[in-house]
């Protein structure tokens, strides 16, 4: 693959170009990823597996910004802007502000925001129904302890965040009212984001309180709590993209976040023409979050937790459950 590099002016940024556009009159993208990084094997990398499809698919190539501050990224929106990129999708609700500042000053340059909320026509803002499948993690996750207690450990402390937990707690207690749930955060600045050694000790605590289920929902951090979870012989859930491989044996499953497909959907759509602006939710209904089921974590789930869950999963779907989202006001119902 070709790559190009591109200076901004701003030291220590970096962007390169996955190709050059086939044809002239071809749409520009690009990707901002937040400070996760594009390898966090996670919610980053989710979305560049959808750029990468998109690539492979139509042959228009598109830049990937990986900025090292969330300061930074103000400076890049308008560079990007001011070069006549047509879609700029940004990773992360750390740059909402920063999206809604410059999509008012560059009205002509359109915006996919993931994971925040930011005003304009010319911004398309995409959410997920995170307690929805974290929901059914936490039905499978109550089913295969033994020890009556499971654990969280999640990434910054906000309400995203907060909202994984939340289902995960609420899938737990339906399944099973007497089971503990343990939960903690690696931090509430973004370098809880890269902190796996911070992942692997918050496991390991709980383990030794007797935890043999945990949900990692905390990007880089929670590759030290997945790994900590093998070491440990106890069974772990990954979270955003499918973390099954990782593991196999020790992966319960994995709470998938479709942002690949949003990603690839927003630049589809601007190629074809049908692109709009708005606030769009997309939970299990819209196919943009579920559980994983493969050969990787096969020999852990039983017939009766995949059955379980499935059936959550329709009686969501169906609006038989109701799952609170811890945002909605700002505590859970747990």
């Amino acid at each position: 693959m070709k790559i190009k590099q591109i200076c901004l002016s701003l030291a220590s940024l970096l962007i390169t170009a996955s190709s050059v556009n086939a044809f002239a009159a071809d749409p520009k993208f690009a990707v901002i990823y937040d400070a996760g990084g594009k390898f966090d094997k996670s919610f980053n990398q989710s979305a560049s597996e959808g750029a990468a499809r998109f690539k492979k698919e139509t042959n228009i190539g598109y830049m990937e910004v990986q900025v090292s501050s969330d300061t930074q990224t103000e400076q890049v929106l308008r560079n990007l802007a001011r070069k006549k990129v047509d879609l700029i999708a940004a990773i992360g609700f750390a740059q909402g502000q920063a999206v809604q500042n410059i999509a008012k000053e560059f009205p002509k340059t359109k915006f996919v925001l993931i994971d925040g909320i930011a005003k304009g026509d010319n911004v398309s803002s995409v959410l997920f129904k995170e307690q929805e499948g974290s929901y059914l993690v936490g039905v499978a996750a109550a089913m295969a302890s033994k020890s009556k207690k499971v654990g969280f450990v999640g990434g910054m402390d906000i309400p995203l965040i907060r909202n994984f937990s939340c289902g995960y707690a609420q899938g737990v207690k339906a399944t099973d009212p007497k089971i503990e749930v343990i939960q903690n955060m690696v931090g509430t600045t973004t370098s809880a984001w890269n902190d796996p050694a911070k992942g692997g000790e918050l496991a390991r605590a709980q383990f030794e309180r007797g935890v043999d289920v945990v949900f990692a929902a905390a990007g880089g951090s929670g590759m030290g709590t997945l790994q900590a979870a093998k070491e440990k012989g106890k069974l772990a859930i990954g979270v955003d993209s499918n973390q099954n491989y990782m593991h196999p044996g020790t992966m319960l499953t994995s709470m998938v976040k479709r942002v690949d497909q949003a990603i690839y959907d927003s630049f589809m759509q601007l190629k074809n023409g049908t692109w709009k602006g708005g606030v769009t939710y997309k939970g299990l209904k819209e196919n943009g979050v579920d559980w994983a089921l493969d050969k990787d974590n096969r020999s852990v789930v039983s017939a009766d937790i995949e059955k379980k869950v499935n059936a959550a999963k329709q009686d969501i779907i169906n609006g038989k459950i109701k799952v609170v989202d811890f945002r909605d006001a700002n505590k859970c119902p747990i």
